[in-house]
């Protein structure tokens, strides 16, 4: 019988005990956080030993929690549970919330087991918000490399011991790390090739930021009352003897 992913968390927390934040299910997926400084000793346990087996890191990505559980949307049914908070109309905020007490950056690891066909997410949040660290795990999971580097590249998050930490994404001469929350919406800097010149050049960016709301026109026959009218008076006109 197979196991359930409860059954499973509840092995991995009694087997990785003292190394752990938080191990929680939601969702029929598993998400465990990790401190910086226990991170390799947990992913080493996890590709290691043959009852976990997770010899597969599917992806690595950055998370930037700045401003994060802030927004608010109207919602039909709102709820007062999660991060953010949901309005039934203006001036009808359901509940306050704020940001939760946790690092501002942050990688995520998904993790796979072929032996188990099972799955894992890993989380681990970096200490320092001005100069965000975390150990490379490219020690344990070679495919780590790119994915590392885009995570530097997007995010600004130093992965200590990787041995080519470069940008991958962007620019030679690219400023700034354009995932994070504070980044210009339209950018620092905007290139262009100069004829004149002879070669590509960098100027301030020239267009003025701006956000657009998309005007959404339905063309739905439940809401054209008139024509509704019309076609029925039609259909009616058609059927009545003469």
């Amino acid at each position: 019988m197979a196991e359930t992913i409860e059954t499973f968390a509840q092995r991995l927390q009694e087997r990785l005990e003292g190394f752990l934040e938080t191990c929680t299910v939601a969702h029929g997926e598993c998400t465990i956080e990790v401190p910086p400084a226990r991170l390799l000793e947990v992913c080493t346990a996890l590709h290691e030993e043959a009852e976990l087996g997770f010899d597969e890191l599917i992806d690595l990505c950055g998370v930037d929690y700045a401003k994060y559980g802030e927004a608010e949307w109207v919602a039909g049914e709102a709820t007062d549970r999660g991060f953010s908070r949901g309005v039934r109309g203006p001036g009808e905020r359901l509940h306050e919330t704020s940001r939760p007490e946790t690092p501002r950056f942050a990688a995520v690891y998904h993790l796979l087991s072929l032996p188990h066909n099972r799955r894992l997410r890993v989380r681990a949040y970096a200490a320092d918000e001005d100069f965000p660290v975390l150990p490379s795990v490219m020690g344990v999971w070679n495919s780590a490399n790119w994915f590392e580097r885009e995570a530097f590249d997007l995010f600004g998050i130093i992965f200590e011991g990787h041995p080519d930490l470069r940008r991958i994404l962007t620019d030679y001469g690219f400023v700034g790390h354009p995932f994070r929350k504070d980044f210009p919406l339209g950018g620092t800097v905007e290139v262009r090739y100069d004829p004149e010149r002879g070669r590509v050049v960098y100027e301030p960016v020239s267009m003025q930021p701006r956000v657009l709301v998309p005007r959404v026109i339905r063309h739905d026959h439940r809401y054209e009352v008139d024509r509704v009218d019309e076609r029925k008076e039609d259909r009616e006109s058609a059927t009545t003897p003469r």
